[in-house]
């Protein structure tokens, strides 16, 4: 996983554990930790997506 910086769709599926085929659905059905789009490519803030996972822990 990438130490600093922008996350890459294949860091955020290591970090939760889930198939990177998970978060593209997840995207297309406005769930998920936020995204941006970088040309291409999908990337995502460590942060906002480690805040995304504790408001599913509290929910």
């Amino acid at each position: 996983m990438a130490s600093e910086g922008l996350w890459t769709v294949q860091d955020v599926s290591v970090y939760l554990r889930v198939p990177p085929e998970t978060l593209y659905r997840w995207r297309k059905v406005k769930y998920g930790p936020p995204a941006a789009r970088v040309g291409r490519h999908l990337r995502y803030e460590p942060e906002a997506v480690r805040a995304w996972v504790r408001e599913q822990a509290a929910a």
